[in-house]
């Protein structure tokens, strides 16, 4: 009788506990369903990897970062999630937004644009966790147009570099008709003179055709012409 009724015990604890699991699995995905969060992360992984397309043809610094591309893709997926569990529970969203507030980040962002690009993949994730899917694909193709546009018509200027050169002191003024005949945008940023010759820094702004290192080098007295692309304007 005892061994009988334990057992009828057990077997309606184990009843009352699957009936509780299955009501916690309901309540869970009752706002938030699986298929929602797959949904939300394709489409987010398609508008990650647009933007890093988009980075990396308009990146024009001197070195490619593909960790930043890819970091890119990952704000966006990691982002709309957390705004989807923002959207779903007003209790979840109070204590996570307290849990970030404590995080600190220390990446120093060298270039401008590339905290633009960084707040660009948070937008996506955004309105991709609201589940504005079709103002997000309009947003990012809209961003990605204008960027490729304004990246086409700055590369139909020329681009500015740095002209170091080393030269004895009575080859400067040739140096400098060279530079009046074959650069038409120039200024100095720095000349030094010692005794054993000068050294002279000219911003100029050339073609890619153009080969102004060998033209500077035959002139009679330079030792030696070092040109190098402006940090200003690559964007690195």
């Amino acid at each position: 009788m005892f061994l009988s009724t334990a057992y009828a015990d057990g077997v309606s604890s184990i009843l009352k506990n699957d009936a509780s699991l299955s009501d916690y699995f309901l309540s869970q995905f009752q706002n938030l369903t699986p298929w929602k969060i797959l949904i939300g992360l394709g489409i987010g992984c398609v508008v990650g990897l647009l933007i890093a397309f988009v980075y990396k043809r308009c990146y024009r610094g001197v070195l490619y970062s593909p960790s930043f591309a890819m970091t890119l893709m990952m704000l966006t997926l990691i982002t709309t999630p957390v705004v989807m569990c923002i959207k779903s529970d007003i209790a979840l969203s109070m204590g996570m937004v307290g849990a970030l507030s404590i995080v600190r980040f220390r990446t120093a962002v060298k270039d401008p644009m590339d905290t633009a690009y960084m707040f660009w993949a948070l937008t996506m994730g955004i309105l991709l966790g609201a589940e504005l899917y079709v103002h997000a694909l309009i947003v990012v193709l809209a961003i990605s147009l204008i960027l490729m546009l304004m990246t086409f018509i700055k590369l139909r200027n020329p681009n500015a570099y740095l002209l170091v050169v080393h030269y004895d002191d009575y080859a400067e003024q040739d140096i400098t008709q060279l530079l009046r005949r074959t650069v038409r945008q120039r200024k100095l940023r720095s000349k030094t003179v010692t005794r054993s010759g000068a050294e002279m820094t000219v911003e100029v702004r050339l073609d890619s055709k153009q080969d102004l290192v060998s033209a500077v080098l035959n002139i009679e007295g330079v030792h030696d012409a070092t040109l190098v692309a402006c940090q200003t304007e690559a964007g690195a």
